[in-house]
């Protein structure tokens, strides 16, 4: 049986690029979007062929669901359940970023609401109930068998570094950089690996409305590596750690910034 990933906001940029690579594995992929249909599908069908041209038979199923809705989260798993009967890796990736950056002294409630809903409640109750399942198959397959379910949550540099017109997304980044420890601590016991990307600035939708302003800071020494991050680069971490690469390893951060954590004088 291929292995099984459920993807949040896989639809498009940085979950766009994980579910790629983890379909060049030959990996069945559940690919969850919450409003754009029609990028979902494309989305489904690029998998498909990057999966043919790596010579793997794969399944791809969509399903819209908004993580930030606790009907959504319910509706979103029974799906999986009722098309395979085991998952072997879930990604936190769908997240928001703010309507409008506001300067902190300005910034509304409605807004930081928003935020901690969808970034925060969202992956921290699914990865609950995806937890909960994971553990079934881990007591039905027993302690010896080959089944090592992973959880992968995406986060940013925004969980560290202060963005003052965009305050509720940094709190609710560095809120969803607990859920790892968190639950690599109370997962350990069943064999079930939890890891943190961090990724940078990458090229994505998300990203496009500033683009000028990074290209600048790039260029200026942003980051050691002079460059852009691209989707993909988050998705060959994530491609690691579903191979099994880091069997040793939970509740890691894995940094994909181009080098921007590191503090030099």
């Amino acid at each position: 049986m291929n292995m099984v990933a459920l993807i949040t906001g896989a639809s498009r940029g940085i979950g766009r690029g994980i579910a790629l690579q983890i379909a060049r594995l030959g990996g069945d992929l559940l690919v969850n979007y919450a409003r754009n249909t029609d990028a979902a599908q494309q989305t489904a069908a690029d998998c498909r062929t990057a999966a043919r041209e790596a010579g793997h038979a794969i399944r791809v199923e969509i399903c819209q669901a908004d993580v930030g809705q606790p009907a959504d989260r319910r509706q979103l798993i029974d799906f999986a359940r009722s098309r395979w009967p085991r998952l072997d890796l879930l990604v936190n990736n769908a997240g928001v970023a703010p309507h409008v950056r506001a300067d902190i002294l300005d910034a509304d409630e409605a807004s930081f609401d928003r935020l901690i809903q969808i970034n925060v409640k969202g992956p921290y109750f699914l990865t609950q109930q995806v937890a909960r399942w994971m553990i079934e198959q881990r007591q039905a397959a027993g302690a010896e068998a080959s089944y090592h379910p992973k959880i992968v949550t995406i986060s940013s540099i925004s969980a560290y570094t202060a963005s003052v017109n965009r305050g509720d997304y940094c709190v609710a980044k560095a809120a969803l950089s607990m859920l790892t420890p968190l639950y690599a601590t109370r997962l350990a016991e069943y064999g079930i690996n939890v890891y943190e990307i961090r990724p940078g600035i990458i090229a994505t939708d998300m990203t496009g409305p500033v683009k000028e302003k990074y290209d600048q800071l790039i260029a200026g020494g942003l980051t050691p590596i002079p460059r852009w991050g691209m989707p993909e680069d988050v998705g060959k971490a994530v491609a690691a750690i579903a191979q099994d690469l880091l069997p040793f390893s939970t509740g890691e951060v894995i940094n994909v910034d181009g080098g921007f954590h590191l503090r030099r004088l």
